[in-house]
């Protein structure tokens, strides 16, 4: 099983999330961590080769970016609550960045 690397503030956005979802990020970074899917999810092209979206509906809308295509560990890149239709740019750059930080740690 793949440990979990949270990159930037991931993991204390997570903390802040409600318990529900908290719960439910877990179970699904489970799933990723032993090699399979997440129950729902969507591929983030945009933010890199790899990169993938949890969806969790709870109350709010939270998510977490991720990439699990290294053979060390679950990068978790970001974390946030969605609050529009379309994933926020902010968001979108934040995600980018931290895989970038990730792809120049990992050459070096």
């Amino acid at each position: 099983m793949k440990r979990i690397e949270w990159l930037g503030t991931s993991l204390n956005t997570v903390r802040d999330f409600p318990q529900d979802a908290r719960l439910m990020i877990g179970q699904e970074l489970q799933l990723v961590q032993a090699g399979f899917m997440p129950t729902d999810f969507k591929p983030m092209p945009t933010v890199g080769a790899g990169a993938y979206e949890i969806r969790v509906r709870e109350g709010n809308q939270y998510r977490v970016i991720y990439v699990a295509k290294f053979s060390d560990y679950v990068y978790v890149l970001h974390a946030f609550i969605k609050k529009t239709p379309k994933t926020a740019k902010p968001d979108l750059d934040t995600a980018k960045s931290q895989y970038a930080t990730l792809l120049k740690r990992k050459k070096s």
